[in-house]
């Protein structure tokens, strides 16, 4: 087919919860019942509306396929799923006649209901999005139900915009399928792909009778090295993927998207694919050089679409930089657009919005709206020649060197002190020795405690609003978190759970928290972005060199510990966490901020022993999220992230016990790394997995203390005492009992307190039922 022109500037999507998460209140009404479906629908129609005007007057072409249609109600993985029938049977009640899903069924099957969990979450590449995992079987019944692609194709075609359809990618969709519970052993997802394909050619015809000039796939799997698949079989099926779409007599001209990294050696495999257009990461990847003289013919003939802009982070960037990219990329095809290197979707909406940050750092910074602008003005250039455009590129620069120079990005004290580091400060001892040094705690078998935080009711939120206007004096608002720190503590007296936390009221995010009492950091109001579903963060910005000016957490363990004789944990959030969650500097090497921040977290940890906490727990969830995709570049990010764990922990005494949380990842892939963090206990995901954890753990030979969550935080359902029982039984078969801890999978700062107190008296009762049964199979080795 003669494919239609591709616009010169495009992105590959845009942020969806609405400037000020209108998208989320709406989707959270509806779950409320305070709003009905059509309300609901009426809103995203209206968001989606005012996203596609804001795009094109950032400088995107309004019919030229330029913007994509990326909206989703809760999640790109969920919408893929239902559109070509892939839902698990459980749902099967939910859906409407022929299989359609409304919202009421789409959300079940994203949050659960009753005794049917909803899909498995984990994160999406190496990003903090989580996406909801396929279940696929071999009987699974692919068939489309495309009315949502094709109606918001139509609803933009109504309001004078021809876009670009985005759905992630068959041979991605996929791949990040698990096995469906009824599925025979061995089973694989990619298997299925015969089956598949054809579902996606009759949605390309479908688009193309509707109009559609362009589609998207995005199949960021093929970038990635980590994927659980024989990397042949990835290159295999991709060939066959796109064959088969490209051979298809009725579709649009189609556009694959591989964010995340270099294709390497999937770039020649799509190149001999009759896919059209083909996108270049050159952020996190590079300019694919020596290639064979058949796959450069090939690419010479496709629009390569050169990912320039960085859309995982907030900096304004080198657009000169970019620009010499993008030429560089026309040596390889004369056909050639600008885009940013990844869907928008990571990073806030618009940085003019931020009045409160220092002006001279909002010069350095590009969100969403920037970034579509900076393409807009890269586009321009490489249709009309730089020197139409140097007067941008040099205010990029300019802004760039007024950075570098800036006071606080670099001080002096905190180099020295990374400097005079030696291995000794990363060693906490022998683990034994500290197992026995902690039997002064006298925890019972089986011992209990949740993750870290307890919900966030609407009273705290007035009260933090209140102290942020000023209708609340400092004084008055720390009397309050501490009234809510006492009920928290007795609350989890009269449950009967063992070792304790304060609840964390006083803090408004994990990370944010401790940005806004550490030097080198910077908040944001409106800064929020998209984590899953209704979920939103507002990420910090790590702009400079982080240190520690007076203590931040002492004060609040200390009152918690001194209303209970039982031990209260100390909660800090790691240094891995920290950068993951922040929108981190990209002057430096990442390991040495990470050391910045293990250094400040040490002198907590110090802080809080001195005050008498003998517990301690340093989060680090995003540990497997920022692990690299690309194999050889994993060694040195595992060599940093466990070494700045350690540089923060190997202070504290044998007798603190030091624990980490990890969640929503797949563990197997770093459970070396999990080891060599030398926690004392490790609690971790595993209750919506349904415990497929504990086969890593068992044969990984993981010998210290770990807790694989039994209550999935993430969904509303209220685990019955039954569920949780079998959850401990089948942990208990696989790991040694003194090594056991129960808890929840994560924090429970997202429920309410109804649901949380019900679950964690289950919990509780389960706990009990377990230690009994261990009891009376440890009699008759008693009385041998």
């Amino acid at each position: 087919m003669t494919a239609p022109a591709f616009p010169t500037g495009t992105i590959l999507g845009y942020p969806r919860i609405g400037r000020r998460r209108e998208l989320k209140r709406a989707v959270e009404a509806f779950w409320a019942g305070t709003i009905d479906a059509a309300e609901l629908e009426a809103t995203a129609a209206e968001l989606r509306a005012a996203t596609r005007e804001r795009l094109a007057a950032q400088g995107l072409d309004r019919t030229g396929s330029a913007i994509p249609e990326s909206f989703s109600f809760y999640d790109q993985v969920l919408d893929a799923a239902v559109a070509v029938g892939a839902v698990p049977t459980r749902f099967a009640r939910f859906l409407g006649e022929g299989g359609t899903v409304d919202l009421g069924a789409y959300f079940t099957i994203a949050r659960g209901v009753g005794d049917d969990a909803p899909l498995e979450m984990t994160k999406w590449f190496d990003s903090n999005y989580h996406y909801l995992v396929p279940e696929i079987g071999p009987d699974t019944d692919f068939s489309l139900h495309a009315e949502r692609i094709l109606g918001e194709f139509a609803e933009a075609k109504a309001q004078g915009f021809v876009t670009r359809p985005v759905i992630v990618g068959p041979v991605t969709f996929l791949l990040l399928a698990k096995a469906a519970d009824d599925a025979p052993e061995g089973f694989r997802p990619i298997s299925r792909l015969a089956e598949l394909v054809p579902v996606y050619a009759e949605l390309l015809a479908e688009l193309a009778r509707a109009g559609a000039e362009w589609v998207q796939l995005d199949e960021p799997a093929l970038v990635s090295e980590s994927i659980d698949e024989p990397r042949a079989r990835v290159l295999e099926a991709a060939a066959q993927a796109y064959d088969a779409l490209g051979a298809a007599d009725e579709r649009p001209a189609i556009f694959v998207a591989a964010p995340y990294g270099s294709l390497d050696d999937a770039l020649p495999v799509l190149a001999a694919t009759p896919v059209e257009a083909i996108s270049l990461d050159l952020v996190r990847g590079t300019l694919p050089e020596g290639l064979d003289p058949v796959t450069a013919e090939a690419l010479a003939a496709k629009t390569l679409v050169a990912g320039v802009i960085d859309g995982h982070n907030i900096w304004r960037g080198d657009l000169a930089a970019a620009f010499d990219r993008v030429a560089a990329v026309q040596r390889l095809s004369g056909s050639v657009a600008v885009s940013t290197s990844t869907s928008l979707l990571h990073v806030p909406h618009d940085v003019t919005d931020e009045r409160a940050l220092d002006a001279r750092l909002v010069s350095w910074l590009a969100f969403a709206d920037q970034k579509v602008a900076q393409v807009a003005t890269l586009a321009r250039g490489l249709a009309d020649g730089r020197e139409v455009i140097e007067t941008e590129l040099a205010e990029a620069s300019a802004a760039l060197a007024d950075r570098s120079g800036a006071p606080g990005v670099r001080v002096a004290p905190v180099r020295d002190r990374l400097a005079a580091l030696t291995d000794g400060d990363f060693d906490r001892g022998d683990y034994e020795t500290r197992v026995a040094a902690q039997a002064a705690l006298e925890l019972p078998e089986l011992p209990t405690t949740t993750i870290g935080s307890f919900p966030q009711t609407s009273d705290i939120r007035r009260a933090r609003a209140r102290l942020g206007k000023g209708e609340l004096d400092a004084d008055g608002y720390a009397q309050l978190m501490r009234e809510e720190v006492e009920r928290v503590v007795r609350l989890q007296e009269e449950i009967g759970l063992d070792v304790l936390v304060h609840g964390e009221p006083e803090r408004n995010d994990m990370v944010q928290y401790f940005a806004e009492l550490l030097d080198g950091f910077a908040v944001t109001e409106h800064g929020w972005v998209q984590s899953y579903g209704s979920r939103c963060t507002r990420p910090s910005i790590l702009w400079g060199d982080v240190s520690r000016p007076a203590p931040m957490t002492v004060e609040w363990s200390s009152y918690a510990q001194s209303l209970t004789p039982k031990p209260v944990k100390g909660m800090l959030t790691g240094p891995v966490t920290i950068l993951a969650w922040s929108f981190v500097r990209d002057d430096q090497p990442l390991g040495d901020t990470a050391r910045q921040v293990a250094l400040a977290l040490r002198d907590e940890i110090a802080d809080l022993e001195q005050a008498g906490i003998q517990v301690i727990q340093v989060d680090e969830p995003a540990l497997r999220e920022l692990l690299p995709l690309k194999l050889a570049d994993q060694p040195a990010y595992l060599d940093w992230s466990v070494g700045s764990f350690k540089l923060a922990t190997a202070g504290a005494a044998a007798a603190t016990q030091v624990h980490t949380h990890l969640c929503y990842s797949e563990f197997g892939v770093v459970i070396d790394a999990i080891k060599n963090l030398d926690a004392d206990v490790t609690s971790i995901e595993a209750a919506r997995s349904r415990m497929e954890v504990v086969d890593d753990l068992a044969t990984s030979g993981f010998d210290h203390g770990i807790g694989p969550g039994v209550y999935d935080i993430h969904s509303p359902r209220v685990p019955s005492t039954a569920e949780v029982q079998a959850l401990l039984e089948r942990a208990v078969a696989e790991i040694p009992a003194a090594r056991l801890w129960v808890n929840p999978d994560c924090g429970l700062k997202t429920r309410g307190y109804d649901e949380t107190v019900a679950s964690l008296e289950n919990i509780l009762e389960a706990t009990r039922a377990v230690r009994a049964e261990l009891a009376e199979r440890a009699q008759p080795a008693l009385a041998g």
